[in-house]
């Protein structure tokens, strides 16, 4: 959501406790529709990174380190992203020389760079579109609540600052279903970060005895922003998490701007923010989501992604094995499902 609520990451709020009768309601909803029989199982492996509340967690960098793990063994992996905010709504292939975020959304081009990448509103016509360009493993960026396509593992991200904020459903809070139904179609969670707001899911995941696994973002190249003056601005779910992180590693941050997620940044807002990196003699800094986004827009929002600098980071695990073990597992329960399917 493209700003969702503050009371949303807040205990004992007044708002969230009136709205707890919507809350369960749809919470339950959303439980029985995670929970209807998919209607296609792909010919291929089918890893989901999803997540349990609205808005970002990390999933798209860990579809992207998984993958690259996956090809490394052998695989050929392919992208199948929704393309949220695009306005391409029938199954597509991604093509860079052609499409742009207006097109597909903000992280398809991110994940296209890599390797195939497919959109598509319906799960099922973008798998097996995915199928017939030869992909071999498919990576679903987000889905997981989505029951329409069978999953051979669901990996959950969990951001370890905010976690599943107060705790209740939509719309009293950011879970997309109720905490336990999520963990009980969840193969694993993967928490990001090192605080500890994470704890009530870890907790929750151990007592169902699921894989509880660790990773970082970590900033690639930390010692060329040392003592830079900057500009930054950012249009994700999290803008503070992008702020602190230019903090670590040394940037003198002399005007921060934070937009809601996935925002289309106007002329005017373009205008106004190079106008002020100019008069302030600053450099500008912004997220790869960010940069992509306005390349798709207008000449002044082209200009500003031209002169803004991409803070790149790349997620890392605690341990390598734990990409091949998610990997290994994926191609096992795929052969195993399709195995017991063949016999019925």
């Amino acid at each position: 959501m493209n700003d969702a609520p503050a009371f949303w990451w807040q205990n004992n709020s007044l708002a969230a406790f009136a709205l707890t009768p919507f809350s369960g309601v749809y919470g339950w909803l959303a439980g029985r529709r995670m929970a209807v029989s998919p209607r296609y199982v792909s010919s291929v492996p089918v890893l989901c990174i999803g997540n349990l509340v609205a808005g970002g967690a990390g999933k798209t960098p860990t579809a992207i380190a998984l993958a690259h793990a996956a090809g490394k063994l052998g695989l050929m992996p392919g992208f199948l992203s929704r393309g949220y905010g695009g306005r391409i709504n029938t199954a597509t292939v991604v093509d860079l020389d052609r499409h742009n975020a207006l097109d597909v959304g903000d992280e398809p081009p991110l994940l296209a760079a890599h390797y195939p990448t497919v959109v598509s509103p319906d799960r099922t016509k973008g798998a097996r579109l995915l199928e017939q360009q030869g992909v071999d493993f498919v990576v679903m960026d987000d889905g997981f609540q989505n029951p329409s396509l069978h999953k051979d593992y669901s990996l959950v991200v969990v951001d370890a600052d905010r976690g599943i904020g107060n705790g209740f459903s939509m719309p009293a809070g950011p879970l997309r279903a109720r905490l336990g139904i999520q963990l009980s179609r969840a193969s694993a969670i993967l928490v990001i970060g090192r605080q500890n707001g994470a704890d009530k899911v870890v907790r929750a995941a151990a007592s169902r005895a699921k894989p509880v696994y660790e990773a970082n973002f970590e900033p690639v190249n930390p010692a060329k922003w040392k003592g830079q003056k900057v500009l930054a601005f950012a249009g994700i779910a999290n803008p503070e998490k992008f702020r602190l992180s230019l903090n670590k590693v040394g940037v003198e941050i002399i005007e921060f701007r934070s937009f809601g997620d996935h925002h289309p940044f106007t002329e005017e807002e373009a205008e106004e923010l190079l106008f002020f990196a100019r008069r302030n003699k600053l450099n500008i800094v912004t997220t790869s989501k960010d940069i992509s986004r306005l390349a798709s827009l207008g000449r002044i929002q082209r200009e500003l992604s031209r002169k803004a600098a991409v803070f790149e980071i790349e997620l890392r695990f605690d341990s390598r094995r734990i990409l091949h073990s998610i990997i290994d597992d994926t191609v096992e329960n795929a052969k195993a499902h399709r195995l017991t399917r063949s016999k019925s």
